[in-house]
C-alpha cells in the first residue's frame, strides 16, 4: 500500500511543478493568465519591497538548503527516501504559488520599446530562455529532477541508482544550460519595469550563488571528473577560451534544483 502513496503523492508533487512552472511564464511574462509580474501597484512601495523580497529570499533559503546533501542525511530521518525529491519539489512550488499570488506590482518603467521588430524579438527569446530550461531538464533526465524516476523506481521495488555524469549536447557548451534559460527569460522583456528589475536581479543574484553551492557540492561527488569538466565548459555563456576535450566518457550532470 505505501508504495502505491509514495507514486501518488510523487505524480501530485510533479504537478504541482508543472502546473506552477506554467502559470510562471505567463506570470513573468506577462500574457495569458490572471496575474502577471506587473500591473498597478496596490500598496506603498516599501510594503511591495518588502513582501516580494521576502517571498524571493524565502525561495532561495527553500531551494538552496534543501537540495544541500547534509540536509538530505537529515531530512531523510524523517521523510522516506523515495519521496524526498519529490518533497522538495512540493515545497519550491509551494512557496512559487505563494509568491506569485502576493506578489506586488511597483510601477515605474527602466526601459521600454514600442518597435515592433524588438518586441517580438524579445518575445521570441524569452520564449527560448525558457524552451532551454526545458530541454536541458530532460537532457539530464526530467522525470529524476523532479522526483517521478524516484517513486516509480520504489513503485518498481527496485533500487535507486544515483545518474551517472555526463556531459549531453548543451553541456558540452555550459556547465549550467539550465540556469542560462532562466536568466534569458528573466531578462528579456520589451517593457523593463521597476518590479521587473527587482525580479531579475534577485533571482540573478541567487542563480550565480547557488551556482557556487551547487558546483561545490558535485566537486564532492564526482571529484577530479567535475574539475576537469569546470576547467573544460564555461559556467553560463557559451563562448570564450576552452581546454581540448577530454576522451570521450559519457557522464551526465544532474542540476540539484
Amino acid at each position: 500500500m505505501k508504495k502505491y502513496l509514495f507514486l501518488l503523492y510523487g505524480v501530485v508533487a510533479y504537478l504541482a511543478f508543472f502546473g506552477t512552472i506554467l502559470y510562471a511564464i505567463g506570470f513573468v511574462g506577462n500574457f495569458i493568465v490572471p496575474k502577471t509580474i506587473d500591473g498597478a501597484p496596490l500598496v506603498p512601495l516599501w510594503q511591495a519591497i518588502l513582501t516580494n523580497t521576502a517571498f524571493l529570499l524565502l525561495f532561495a533559503v527553500q531551494h538552496s538548503v534543501m537540495a544541500r546533501p547534509a540536509f538530505k542525511r537529515w531530512w531523510t530521518q524523517y521523510i522516506p527516501q523515495p519521496v524526498e525529491r519529490s518533497t522538495f519539489v512540493l515545497f519550491a512550488s509551494l512557496i512559487l504559488m505563494a509568491m506569485m499570488a502576493f506578489w506586488q506590482p511597483m510601477g515605474g518603467i527602466v526601459w521600454s520599446t514600442e518597435n515592433g521588430l524588438v518586441t517580438t524579438l524579445l518575445r521570441v527569446t524569452y520564449l527560448i530562455g525558457w524552451s532551454l530550461v526545458f530541454l536541458s531538464t530532460f537532457l539530464i533526465n526530467h522525470f529524476d529532477l523532479f522526483g517521478l524516476r524516484q517513486v516509480w523506481l520504489h513503485f518498481k521495488g527496485k533500487p535507486y541508482r544515483h545518474l551517472e555524469f555526463g556531459t549531453p549536447f548543451l553541456y558540452k557548451y555550459v556547465r549550467h544550460p539550465l540556469y542560462l534559460g532562466f536568466v534569458i527569460a528573466f531578462w528579456s522583456t520589451p517593457v523593463m519595469t521597476v518590479t521587473h528589475l527587482l525580479f531579475a536581479l534577485a533571482t540573478t543574484g541567487y542563480i550565480l550563488t547557488a551556482i557556487q553551492f551547487e558546483e561545490r557540492d558535485l566537486i564532492a561527488h564526482f571529484g577530479q571528473k567535475y574539475r576537469d569538466y569546470r576547467q573544460r565548459v564555461p559556467m553560463l555563456l557559451p563562448f570564450g577560451s576552452r581546454k581540448a576535450p577530454a576522451e570521450a566518457t559519457q557522464y551526465q550532470v544532474r542540476e540539484q534544483e
